[in-house]
């Protein structure tokens, strides 16, 4: 019983020295009274447009900002993402609506493929998320609840965000501050059916009118479908908000407190303060360099930064550039900036993948910090990830071009805001091996001059590539120039024919995976996909969504030509061929 005493004494002398900067524990308790009175007294809760100056506001989203893919076309309202805008549409019914919102992807099937990337060590467990969308709002307000309305196969939420900069102001971004409302694991709801999903979430200390929305679909079975996103908050900042309760060290007794040194959550003590600075390295200097360096590579970049601070010999191994080869900055693009690029370039001599994809956007990364890091630390550099980097510009590309020449990879995905003059850089990059051009603005004639130098290519994604006019060049241009060609997305690509199919089966005999999902103009009568499955025996993955022409015939083909084929999506297409395909899978 004695040693609890004493250290609830020491807890209570702890907290008097604190008072005069935190407030006293009798203020904290009069807010807390204060609010829950407050609570009590309200009356009930208003509907869109709020209920007058104190009540809570309720609000769809006004505008969607940005987003990382969806099912649907760039030039359709169907299954994308702009449908998120304004009241629900659908809800509360459930099942398969056009007017709802689709992400690209689904399963686990997209990770196993050809076409899929290697993963990145050192990205944080807590990181699950693989699209997002961002959502504007009318009006700030301090968020109380967020509901999502999801109308079919639901669960793929892991995370909601809330951003401190308004995105109607005329004035620039400065500051931007994201914090996290929510956030959790995959999930698979129990039945496909529609629900209102509102999680708990954490109160802020600033008002918001930007949320931002991740998911991640790798547990569902089938497409999850979002109709609206509601942000209930109240104009004026709660009372609880106002007060912070101090946070207490048990290890800081000392009465020097006030010369600590607070980084985050941590505290550390000035560098040259001698009566805080521990000298000895513990057993550490009795490890092979070699087997510290194993141990400190399974650890995630703020810890690694966190470990540096610990002691003269850990700063030496933290800082190593071989711990800086593989680098992942996708888990941290809320905080990422030009500052935080200057501080790794020192450790990133050596390194040869970089993952910045979602970073930088709203002025936090600009394309001079980017580019001052790339001439320094690129040009070992030999996969490159930059999805919906809207800092990107054509001299980013011209630096890329010029700084990375061994590069073998490059995710472009997304990034709707590059103008097409900036993809004639990508010819330059001779040594592609992989390259992802989905949603982007690239036209026919700069892509054609890539197909003419990068003669690499074994991974080419033109998935929704609306400004190229005539795909049928292109299919030609690829037997010709990339017969190395091992995976090719063709996602709603519109004008590609059964003539340019013909000759692109012919030249890229290696395919293994190929997307010709919506590509409505090819017609199964032609005999372009039972010639597609005679010439491309290693198929594995094939595509062929919405398109309405495919029959028994091209599915027989198929089981009897295609013998490594694992994943055929026919969706759409009429109930007999159904039947067929559980006959092909048996057969092969």
């Amino acid at each position: 019983m004695f040693p609890m005493l004493t250290l609830l004494s020491m807890f209570y002398y702890i907290c008097l020295r604190r008072r005069c900067r935190s407030g006293s524990r009798s203020e904290a308790l009069g807010s807390r009274r204060a609010v829950e009175l407050a609570q009590r007294s309200s009356g009930p809760v208003g509907g869109i447009g709020g209920s007058g100056s104190g009540g809570e506001l309720e609000q769809y989203a006004k505008e969607v900002l940005d987003f990382s893919s969806h099912y649907g076309s760039e030039n359709s309202m169907s299954y994308t993402m702009w449908n998120l805008a304004g009241a629900p549409n659908v809800y509360p019914s459930s099942g398969d609506f056009t007017q709802t919102a689709v992400f690209r992807t689904y399963g686990h099937w997209w990770e196993q493929c050809p076409s899929a990337r290697a993963p990145y060590r050192r990205t944080p467990r807590s990181f699950h998320s693989t699209d997002f969308l961002e959502l504007a709002f009318e009006e700030p307000v301090y968020p109380t609840a967020v509901e999502v309305l999801e109308t079919y196969h639901p669960g793929a939420v892991v995370q909601i965000l809330a951003c401190s900069h308004n995105p109607f102001t005329q004035n620039p971004a400065t500051d931007v501050r994201w914090e996290v409302l929510w956030s959790g694991e995959p999930s698979k709801a129990p039945t496909p059916h529609s629900r209102q999903f509102s999680p708990t979430i954490r109160q802020l200390s600033f008002p918001t009118n930007l949320l931002r929305v991740e998911v991640n679909s790798g547990l569902l079975e089938y497409y999850t479908e979002l109709d609206a996103v509601i942000l209930r908050g109240v104009r004026e900042r709660p009372m609880l908000a106002l007060y912070k309760m101090p946070l207490i060290d048990m290890n800081d007794l000392s009465d020097g407190e006030d010369d600590a040194v607070a980084i985050g959550n941590q505290r550390f003590p000035p560098a040259g303060d001698d009566k805080h600075n521990n000298t000895g390295n513990g057993y550490f200097d009795k490890l092979p360099y070699e087997l510290i360096q194993l141990i400190v590579s399974h650890l995630t970049l703020p810890d690694l930064c966190r470990l540096a601070q610990s002691c003269k010999l850990l700063q030496q191994h933290c800082c190593d550039p071989l711990q800086y080869q593989q680098l992942s900055l996708q888990p941290y693009w809320a905080a990422l900036t030009d500052a935080s690029l200057a501080h790794l370039q020192p450790r990133c001599a050596l390194l040869q993948r970089l993952n910045a994809s979602w970073t930088g956007n709203r002025g936090a990364v600009t394309s001079n910090g980017f580019c001052s890091f790339l001439k320094v630390c690129g040009a070992g550099l030999v996969s490159l990830e930059l999805s919906c980097c809207h800092f990107l510009c054509e001299a980013s590309m011209e630096v890329i071009a010029q700084t990375c020449p061994g590069l073998q990879e490059l995710n472009l995905a997304s990034c709707d805001r590059l103008q097409p003059q900036a993809f004639s850089h990508v010819s330059k990059l001779t040594s592609l091996r992989r390259l992802v051009l989905y949603r982007t603005k690239v036209e026919q004639t700069g892509l054609l001059s890539i197909l003419t130098f990068c003669t690499e290519l074994q991974h080419l994604n033109l998935g929704s590539c609306v400004r190229i006019q005539d795909y049928d060049v292109v299919a030609s241009m690829l037997a010709v120039r990339c017969r190395r060609l091992r995976s090719l997305d063709l996602w709603r690509c519109g004008s590609l024919t059964e003539r340019g199919l013909g000759e692109l089966a012919l030249g890229c005999g290696r395919l293994e995976e190929l997307d010709l999902g919506w590509c409505s103009t090819l017609q199964s009568s032609s005999g372009c996909f039972q010639h597609l499955a005679r010439c491309l025996p290693r198929l594995r993955k094939l595509f062929l969504t919405a398109n309405r022409s495919v029959c028994d015939q091209d599915l027989d083909e198929m089981a009897a030509c295609c013998p490594k084929l694992q994943h055929v999506d026919i969706l759409g297409e009429p109930a007999s061929v159904t039947v067929c395909v559980c006959v092909c899978v048996c057969v092969s």
